[in-house]
């Protein structure tokens, strides 16, 4: 083969390989048509608040898509997707030859994602004289950023940005390849002819959570009538990401599905420079306890029933029938609830109205509405954490998680606010955490303690095998009250009034109005 048709083969094969790409079109679509969003609890939370800077749940996406298809192989940029997304997780339908590659563009167009870019390379740096106002431009070179300070090299030397004490502004001679306005997924494709393509983009991602902020409004109680209160519930749902979901349906899933553990997400590099100088005073002018570098503090976490400064809002009207605050946040009369639904072994909770799931915020959505639940006030102790100093005791709300009781439904865990009554109006008695409780559970809510009920546990013998005690409940309040002491130890004998309640002994008595129960018993020692 002569070196002139070498050369030709040569420039064919790198043609052939060269015109795909070439040929490539780029084909981009802003945002979705339709998006459907479902939220899954923080695995592991519990009963502690919502993660206020990155909600540690997930959620479940789907984005409805039209793009115009060219004939042959396509970009197609997906923009506006969760910062939070999995993109191992994503599927695209509806494409009419699939998926040949797909990609997160995770580098954002902002300050920090500009420094980044532009590391080890030039840009310019312009200063402004405060005493006389002229304006110098230089070319630097960034050598360290954007985490902490943007350090760069010029004329003078190596500098931090910003801790002159003069105006600057950094110049860029363009806008890098690869930073998107917006998180990006792109995928690759091909098509035989041109043609419009209705996309359907499921994906998971990180950044969201959901609780329930349940409110118990105890109503009063005249005589000889059974205690009631009624139950309301908010479904609480925050976005952590920068995204908006605007006119989304809405869904949350209550229980912990299984899911295999995985690395923390890589969030796209995106937002405003955080400068961090060394302080213009002498090291002795610098107070000790404010450290030596300046930094900005986090925000302080959401309330989770409050509205929202950032765009979050509650679906909800309430009723006015006194014109305090604390009135209308206790007794909020829904208009739009929540609608509980089976999944499985999971509960379902869809919005029946479509909702925006605003970026940085919360959501507020009526969930669960139960009026006159019956329950029991009980006064709870535990008998080894008193002594012979008469000393308050809890008190909590029980009842049933049944149709008889006024219940009946599933109770995610949450939160609970319970309001009593008074001449002002309902007023908040306490905070409760509620784990989950299902159908037929039984339901507690331990509010506070009460100055009325106290109890002591005296010793009133000792040997080596065994020590005797006695237990004395005062009840100052006008009416009789309920009263329950758990005896965590082994009884030498049965004990009149103790029973066995989930194999701990229980005494349960009903202390008079303005009297006293005792209630003496021995333990067996370990030997």
């Amino acid at each position: 083969m002569t070196v002139s048709r070498l050369l030709t083969f040569v420039a064919l094969v790198l043609f052939s390989q060269s015109a795909p790409l070439a040929a490539q079109k780029l084909v981009i679509s802003d945002q979705p048509e339709d998006v459907s969003i479902t939220i899954y609890r923080a695995p592991g939370r519990g009963d502690r608040a919502i993660n206020a800077n990155w909600p540690q749940g997930y959620a479940l996406i789907t984005e409805t898509r039209t793009v115009r298809l060219p004939a042959g192989d396509a970009m197609v940029r997906f923009e506006g997707v969760s910062e939070g997304m999995f993109p191992e997780s994503a599927i695209v339908t509806g494409l009419p030859e699939g998926v040949r590659e797909k990609n997160r563009d995770a580098r954002l167009l902002s300050p920090q994602g500009l420094v980044d870019a532009y590391l080890k390379r030039e840009v310019s740096i312009t200063r402004t004289d405060k005493a006389t106002g002229a304006s110098r431009t230089q070319n630097v070179f960034l050598t360290a950023g954007p985490d902490g300070g943007v350090i760069f090299e010029s004329d003078e030397g190596f500098e931090a940005l910003r801790c002159t004490g003069l105006p600057e502004r950094m110049t860029f001679a363009k806008v890098p390849e690869g930073l998107s306005a917006k998180p990006t997924l792109s995928i690759l494709t091909t098509s035989q002819r041109a043609l419009t393509a209705k996309l359907t983009l499921t994906y998971l991602a990180s950044g969201f959570d959901w609780q329930a902020n349940y409110i118990a409004t105890v109503k009063q109680l005249e005589a000889g009538e059974t205690a009631k209160m009624d139950l309301f519930a908010w479904l609480t749902v925050a976005n952590g990401g920068n995204q908006s979901f605007d006119n989304a349906n809405m869904m949350v899933i209550a229980g912990e599905p299984n899911r295999e553990r995985r690395d923390d997400q890589v969030r796209p590099t995106g937002g405003g420079l955080q400068i961090q100088c060394w302080p213009m005073q002498r090291t002795h002018e610098v107070p000790y306890n404010q450290g030596y570098i300046s930094s900005i503090p986090p925000p302080p976490p959401p309330a989770p029933m409050a509205m929202m400064d950032d765009g979050g809002e509650r679906i909800v009207v309430t009723g006015h029938r006194r014109s305090d605050k604390m009135m209308e946040m206790a007794s909020p009369v829904a208009v739009v609830v929540a609608e509980q639904e089976d999944l499985g072994d999971l509960k379902l909770y869809r919005v029946p109205e479509r909702v925006t799931v605003n970026a940085k915020g919360q959501k507020q959505v009526a969930m669960i509405v139960q009026p006159d639940v019956t329950y029991e006030r009980v006064y709870v102790a535990r008998a080894g954490n008193f002594n012979q100093d008469s000393a308050a005791v809890s008190y909590i709300l029980r009842s049933s998680n049944d149709a008889k009781n006024g219940l009946g439904v599933p109770l995610p865990a949450g939160t609970v606010a319970v309001f009593e009554n008074s001449f002002f109006g309902p007023l908040l008695a306490g905070e409760a955490a509620l784990q989950d409780r299902a159908v037929n559970d039984e339901v507690e809510m331990e509010v506070g303690s009460s100055a009325d009920v106290r109890l002591s546990v005296i010793q009133t013998r000792q040997s080596k095998r065994k020590t005797g005690w006695q237990a004395v409940v005062t009840n100052a309040r006008d009416h009789p009250v309920d009263f329950e002491m758990e005896i965590p130890y082994e009884l030498s004998g049965r004990v009149r009034g103790v029973t066995a309640i989930d194999g701990v002994p229980t005494w349960r008595v009903t202390v008079p109005a303005n009297g006293e129960a005792k209630l003496s018993y021995t333990i067996k020692l370990r030997q």
